[in-house]
């Protein structure tokens, strides 16, 4: 019998921790952190993290579990995930992945080899001085020259994994967006359901810009700003993430404040449409469509009923509080 693990994922801003909090208490779950930003710690409002105060009892894993100096990746994820599952079974409850980070749920949900080939020094040296020279951009389209589905998938910002594209690709020949299908179609080693939070395009863009607006007020420039003076580069990759580098640009004189909430908004929103794009390539995704249902309590209850129908947990909807 292969163990139980539920997933809840989609765009960013969707509401997904409010109800990954109420799922939870629900199943006797324990969530695990899906998202690339979170382990980090001091970088709390640009990642929306959830507060220990806001967590109702639930035991959270990968929040705050590496300095922001570190290289937090799949890799480490991986492991990382798969130890916290091992032990939430050993507690008799259930492992709840909870996260917008496609890339990392795909690669524990059907194990996913990335490590199949060793890193490149030379190359990779190449390809960064060439994006030091010509620019994320001109990077960005090297790799839509060789591996389209990749450069869709990957934000011209994120050097870090637009290198690791291109790097496999000159070390196999291969596109690594063919790789990682070959690697989805795997058999995963859980009973697992795979939920995506989805709401309507332009209510979900309306709750970004809100979001990006009360990162403002709760001080997201003062935390950019500790995070220099502690040592951070831009160049590192828990730098890289949304609200970090738009901020740097704005505190090194780059543009205006104005200017980079504006590109900040913008980016977040081209963050959620590509998230969605990547979710609709997976396999046995169940759709949560927040216009379909009436209260979170009826959205809850429609998990538990996919849940139960599984096989996964022995609730009941009327088990809800």
């Amino acid at each position: 019998m292969k163990q139980p693990l539920i997933i809840l994922t989609g765009p960013t801003a969707v509401g997904k921790t409010e109800l990954s909090l109420a799922l939870a208490r629900a199943v006797n779950g324990e969530i695990i952190s899906a998202d690339s930003m979170q382990a980090y710690r001091y970088m709390d409002i640009g990642t929306a993290k959830i507060k220990p105060e806001e967590r109702k009892g639930v035991p959270h894993y990968l929040i705050d579990e590496f300095s922001p100096e570190e290289d937090f990746n799949v890799v480490r994820f991986c492991a990382l995930a798969k130890s916290y599952i091992e032990q939430i079974y050993a507690k008799g409850a259930i492992p709840i992945l909870v996260g917008g980070t496609g890339f990392y749920i795909q690669a524990v949900l059907y194990g996913v080899d990335f490590t199949e080939n060793k890193e490149d020094k030379e190359v990779r040296k190449e390809l960064e001085a060439f994006a030091k020279e010509q620019g994320e951009e001109a990077l960005h389209q090297r790799l839509r020259g060789v591996d389209v589905k990749s450069a869709e998938a990957i934000h011209p910002n994120n050097v870090k994994r637009v290198i690791r594209a291109l790097e496999y690709f000159y070390q196999t020949g291969e596109p690594i967006s063919r790789h990682n299908e070959r690697e989805r179609k795997k058999e995963g080693p859980y009973n697992a359901a795979y939920f995506v939070l989805t709401d309507d395009r332009e209510v979900l863009y309306e709750r970004i810009n809100k979001r990006v607006d009360r990162m403002l007020e709760e001080g997201l420039v003062e935390e950019v700003r500790a995070l220099l003076n502690r040592g951070c580069k831009r160049e590192m990759p828990s730098m890289q993430g949304l609200g970090y580098k738009e901020i740097i640009d704005y505190l090194e004189g780059r543009c205006t404040l104005s200017e980079a909430v504006s590109i900040l908004k913008r980016d977040t929103r081209h963050f959620a449409k590509r998230q969605l794009t990547w979710f609709r390539r997976e396999r046995n995704v169940i759709w949560l469509d927040k216009r379909n249902y009436a209260t979170e309590e009826s959205l809850l209850d429609a998990m538990l009923i996919s849940l139960k129908a599984q096989g996964i947990v022995p609730v009941h909807p009327s088990m809800v509080e």
